[in-house]
């Protein structure tokens, strides 16, 4: 079978990831327990999902002129992602994360760089690369404006777009309508939708943590896993079902993929460190 054609529309970032005994105090300096630079982004973390997965990724996003710059694009590549459509901004620095990781947790501060250059003007130059896909992934951590004109786009091409609402940011009530599906946690899912939340049924795949992902009724549940690092693991899940979907399989089935796939992920520090390929996936699904 062919593989899908999945174009991600995104962010670029390099995240610099400190682990820490406990979160300091206001004005406290703290001894931290370890300092790492990692690949990172959501756009980035679910284009290296999916391709890891064997779909054919294509990156439309940014970087800086900086030596964090040079090394995304190269780690993209290496990964077979497509990167003609990932330019390099001169007149700002690459994206950044800085995380906190805390019992097994974190807590993340992005500074957005040359993300914000991911203008409408932008991915409308590389428009005929969209109209060359199965399916086209988004999340929030580029201009708004841009999610709108892809959304759009998208939708008046017949092309399905999948969009994770990460961080939670309000968009027009007609784009979210035009989604095939919209992947929130728990809190991004009620901050934007509230009590509403029941006319978008159709398009709402909810993440759910450990206890895995609700699509309308059903709850389709996760696998057990060693917790080491969450970070990545939603981008994971975005990735591994953005890539089931355009494979053809079955809503029910591509969320559990994606669950043994966000299962695997969790396993290993880094947002891209331990994201699994199709082999591993399956692999886990006989356990």
């Amino acid at each position: 079978m062919e593989a899908p054609k999945i174009t991600i529309v995104g962010s670029i970032n390099m995240d610099l990831m400190t682990s820490v005994p406990r979160i300091p105090e206001q004005g406290e300096t703290l001894l931290a327990n370890s300092f790492i630079v990692k690949p990172g982004g959501k756009g980035a973390n679910q284009a290296v999902a999916a391709a890891r997965l064997g779909a054919d990724v294509t990156m439309i996003g940014k970087v800086g002129s900086d030596s964090f710059g040079i090394e995304l694009r190269e780690q993209l590549e290496k990964e077979g992602i497509d990167i003609q459509h990932v330019e390099v901004e001169h007149a700002t620095s690459t994206g950044i994360a800085n995380i906190i990781l805390y019992e097994n947790d974190n807590r993340i501060m992005v500074v957005p760089g040359a993300n914000e250059y991911v203008t409408p003007k932008y991915v409308e130059q590389n428009k005929s690369q969209l109209l060359h896909s199965d399916l086209v992934l988004m999340q929030l951590e580029i201009p708004i404006e841009t999610i709108v004109w892809c959304a759009n786009f998208c939708f008046e091409n017949n092309i399905p777009i999948i969009i994770n609402p990460a961080p939670a940011l309000d968009l027009p009530e007609e784009i979210w309508r035009k989604c095939k599906y919209i992947t929130p946690n728990e809190e991004e899912a009620i901050k934007l939708f509230g009590t509403n939340i029941d006319d978008y049924e159709d398009s709402l795949i909810t993440t759910l943590g450990s206890r895995g992902a609700r699509y309308k009724d059903n709850i389709v549940p996760s696998f057990p896993t060693n917790v080491v690092d969450t970070t990545g693991v939603g981008d994971t899940f975005n990735g591994a079902l953005a890539t089931y979907i355009a494979s053809g399989l079955d809503i029910n089935d591509a969320i559990l993929k994606a669950n043994i796939a966000a299962s695997l992920a969790i396993e290993k520090a880094g947002a891209q460190e331990g994201m699994p390929t199709w082999e591993q996936v399956e692999g886990r699904c006989t356990e």
